[in-house]
């Protein structure tokens, strides 16, 4: 009996998603906040790229940034929320092998390019306050060009090995994934092989990747708080730092969830299934839904030209 069942799930076809393990009964009432927090990703996103393609003083490298973000957080929220509704509405937890790697690929390449749009805004502001009098020199058009694409080849070429060391891995215990999504971890525990390689190289990625950003953005937001101090007056230092405010704010609404995230993979093993699956979906859902809210209220461009396109269209 148990060779034919290592027989059936031997390189399955599909995988079957539990959605929250232990919180099946809940998860339509789950899915309330789930479904506002992606619709508000999605207006908010769109609002951005639309307020910005509008507006031509917005046109400037950290606007530009900004778009980057608003499309990364489209498509990031977009790869796992269709299918996690669909479980909690219509119990629909089948998903192809190959759509299951294709998602796992979506979510960390897109997270990886999430972290570095961060880097690449907190070069921004390092330029800004630091030398504005080089600011268009530096970050003309071509440079602009030259720092996505390596934002984007980094995500893309980093991630790959993921699912392609997961597609060779032989799955014979079991296709069911105690999860809403394909995540890594969660899809590479099922296989019946020696799982390290791809363990080292999700934990190799965390560091590079994670680590990596966040000693860049640490000590480029040192560099940008000493020359905010050395300002001469109050109110010119409280102006300054303002312009990084909405920054910082989407930086820790980012990094937060998913540190937290990690240490109560790695260190808290007593804690029950269903917490770590809904911290796994929060950092996915939660930066897409707060950045175009921080951006939008604390911008004052931004929040401006969407007063102004309010109050024409309600004259």
């Amino acid at each position: 009996m148990s060779d034919s069942n290592a027989t059936d799930f031997t390189n399955p076809s599909t995988f079957i998603l539990m959605g929250i393990p232990g919180l099946e009964a809940a998860h339509v009432w789950i899915s309330i906040p789930f479904c506002t927090m992606y619709t508000i990703a999605i207006l908010g996103n769109f609002t951005i790229l639309f307020i910005v393609k509008i507006e031509p003083s917005l046109h400037e490298p950290m606007y530009y940034f900004l778009c980057m973000l608003a499309v990364t957080d489209l498509v990031l929220s977009t790869s796992i929320l269709p299918k996690t509704l669909s479980i909690f509405w219509f119990n629909s937890r089948e998903i192809d092998f190959s759509a299951c790697l294709t998602q796992m690929y979506f979510i960390h390449c897109f997270l990886a390019m999430e972290s570095g749009i961060f880097v690449a805004m907190a070069l921004d502001r390092y330029v800004a306050i630091c030398d504005p009098l080089r600011y268009s020199a530096i970050l003309t058009n071509p440079m602009m060009a030259k720092i996505s694409l390596a934002v984007v080849l980094r995500g893309c070429m980093l991630l790959l090995p993921g699912p392609f060391l997961a597609s060779f891995l032989p799955y014979c215990r079991t296709n069911i994934i105690p999860h809403t999504h394909c995540e890594h971890m969660a899809v590479v525990k099922l296989a019946c092989a020696d799982i390290h390689v791809t363990s080292y190289y999700g934990l190799f990625v965390l560091f590079f990747v994670t680590g990596l950003d966040v000693f860049f953005i640490t000590v480029s937001y040192s560099q940008i708080l000493r020359a905010i101090f050395n300002l001469p007056m109050k109110d010119t230092r409280l102006k300054t730092f303002a312009t990084c405010s909405s920054h910082l704010c989407a930086i820790l609404a980012f990094y937060i969830p998913v540190l937290f995230s990690f240490l109560t993979q790695r260190f808290g093993q007593n804690m029950s299934l269903y917490f770590h699956v809904l911290m796994a979906n929060m950092y996915i859902l939660v930066p897409p839904m707060l950045n175009p809210i921080i951006y939008g209220v604390r911008t004052r461009q931004i929040r401006d030209r969407l007063l102004r396109l309010f109050s024409h269209k309600g004259t």
